[in-house]
C-alpha cells in the first residue's frame, strides 16, 4: 500500500493504532457477534461505550462535576444556532468576536435569529484575519461572549484566554480542542466537531455549565441542551460509531500522556513547519508570529501558478490535502494530535528540495 500523508482541514488522521483497533473489532465487538455499527443505543454494551468515553473526556480534559459532557450530532454549524437558542436571554445581548470565517459563520446565524441581540465586539476583517483581535466591552453586559478558539483556515488561535467577570465565554474549539491547554472553568460552553481530533465526522462535543441555560424559552427538543442532559444524550439515536471511535481516541491519547504530552508533540511538529518557511525565500506564512496556530498552518509562494505546480508535486510524493481554503488560496498544512512528527519531517524535506530545485532552475 503506497505510503501518504493526509493534511486535510477534517476530517483528518486518526492515530494509526486506533484505526488497526477498529478494524479488528469490527465484524465482532467484545465476541458480541455485532459490529459496533450493528449495536442499539439501549444495550449495555453501547452504554459502557459512551460512560467510558465521557470519563475519558472528564479525565483529558479535566471537566468539574458542573459541567455537562453531550454527544450530539449535526456538526459546529448546528451550535451556531443552539448556543444562542439555549443562552440567551429574551432581552439579553451577546458579544461575537469575529476571527476568521467559522466565527462570522457563528455571528450570521445567531443574527438570523436574534438580530440586534447580536453584536459584534472585535473583528480582525480588516488584517485579513492575520491576527487575533482585541475584545472591548466597553462596560456593556452580555448574556455571553463567543469566540473561536483556533481558526481552521486562517491558521491563528487564542493563545490567551480572555475572561470578564460575570460573563461566561463560549467557545467553538472544534479544530484545537484536546490540543491546547485551555481550563474548562474558562468558559461557560465549548463545542467541538470531532473529526479533527477526536474521531470521525457525525459527532459533535458540547461541554456546557448547567446553570446557564435559560430554562423558559420555548425551544426545538433536539435544540435544546436540556433534552439532551436529561436523556444522557440518548433521546435519540446519537452517532453510535463516531463515538467508539472517540473513546479509542480519547485512550490513545490519556495513553501517550494527556493533553500536556500532545501539546510538546504539536509544537514540536508546528515549529519544525514554521521554521522552514520562515526561512524560506520562496514560502511566507501570513500569519503574525504571536498568533500562530499549532494545529493548521497556511503558507504560499507570492504566484498561484507556482502554488498549484507545488500542490501537485507534492501529491504526486503522498503529500495529500495541501491546497489552501478556497477564500484564501495557497497552502495549508493541518497537523493535528494524531499527524506523527515523521511526516512533518518528510513533509518539510519536500519544500526544501522543490524550493532547492526552483533556484537551480532559475540559475
Amino acid at each position: 500500500m503506497r505510503k501518504t500523508w493526509n493534511f486535510s482541514a477534517g476530517p483528518a488522521m486518526l492515530p494509526e493504532s486506533v484505526l488497526l483497533h477498529v478494524q479488528k473489532e469490527l465484524f465482532s465487538y467484545k465476541d458480541s457477534g455485532m459490529s459496533v455499527m450493528e449495536l442499539s443505543h439501549r444495550s449495555q454494551l453501547f452504554q459502557d461505550i459512551i460512560n467510558k468515553t465521557e470519563q475519558l473526556l472528564r479525565e483529558l480534559m479535566d471537566i468539574p462535576n458542573d459541567y455537562r459532557v453531550l454527544f450530539l450530532q449535526g456538526g459546529a454549524s448546528t451550535q451556531f444556532a443552539m448556543v444562542p437558542m439555549n443562552l440567551l436571554s429574551d432581552i439579553g445581548k451577546a458579544g461575537y468576536a469575529i476571527s476568521g470565517s467559522w466565527g462570522r459563520k457563528a455571528y450570521e446565524e445567531a443574527v438570523k435569529l436574534y438580530g440586534n441581540q447580536i453584536q459584534v465586539v472585535a473583528d480582525s476583517s480588516p488584517s485579513k484575519h492575520t491576527v487575533i483581535p482585541t475584545i472591548d466591552l466597553l462596560k456593556e453586559t452580555y448574556d455571553y461572549i463567543h469566540i473561536t478558539t483556533n481558526n481552521t483556515i486562517e491558521g491563528t488561535a487564542y493563545q490567551t484566554i480572555p475572561q470578564w467577570e460575570n460573563i461566561p465565554l463560549v467557545a467553538d474549539m472544534s479544530s484545537n480542542i484536546l490540543s491546547a491547554n485551555y481550563n474548562v472553568r474558562d468558559f461557560g460552553l465549548i463545542y467541538a466537531g470531532a473529526q479533527k481530533n477526536i474521531g470521525p465526522a457525525g459527532l459533535t462535543i458540547v461541554i456546557v455549565k448547567e446553570n446557564l441555560l435559560k430554562s423558559n424559552r420555548v425551544i426545538p427538543t433536539m435544540m435544546n441542551y436540556q433534552t439532551h442532559i436529561n436523556n444522557d444524550s440518548l433521546y435519540n439515536t446519537p452517532p453510535t460509531f463516531s463515538i467508539y471511535v472517540a473513546m479509542l481516541t480519547c485512550r490513545w491519547l490519556k495513553e501517550l500522556g494527556g493533553v500536556k504530552e500532545i501539546i510538546e508533540l504539536n509544537k514540536r511538529k508546528a515549529n519544525l513547519l514554521y521554521e522552514t518557511i520562515d526561512v524560506s525565500e520562496l514560502f511566507s506564512s501570513p500569519v503574525e508570529k504571536e498568533f500562530r496556530s499549532l494545529t493548521n498552518i497556511p503558507f504560499g509562494t507570492t504566484n498561484k501558478e507556482l502554488d498549484s505546480i507545488f500542490i501537485q508535486e507534492a501529491l504526486e510524493e503522498g503529500f495529500l490535502h495541501l491546497k489552501g481554503h478556497r477564500s484564501v488560496g495557497g497552502m495549508r498544512a493541518s497537523i493535528y494530535n494524531a499527524f506523527p512528527l515523521e511526516g512533518v519531517e518528510e513533509f518539510v524535506a519536500f519544500i526544501k528540495r522543490f524550493e532547492k530545485e526552483r533556484n537551480v532552475q532559475n540559475d
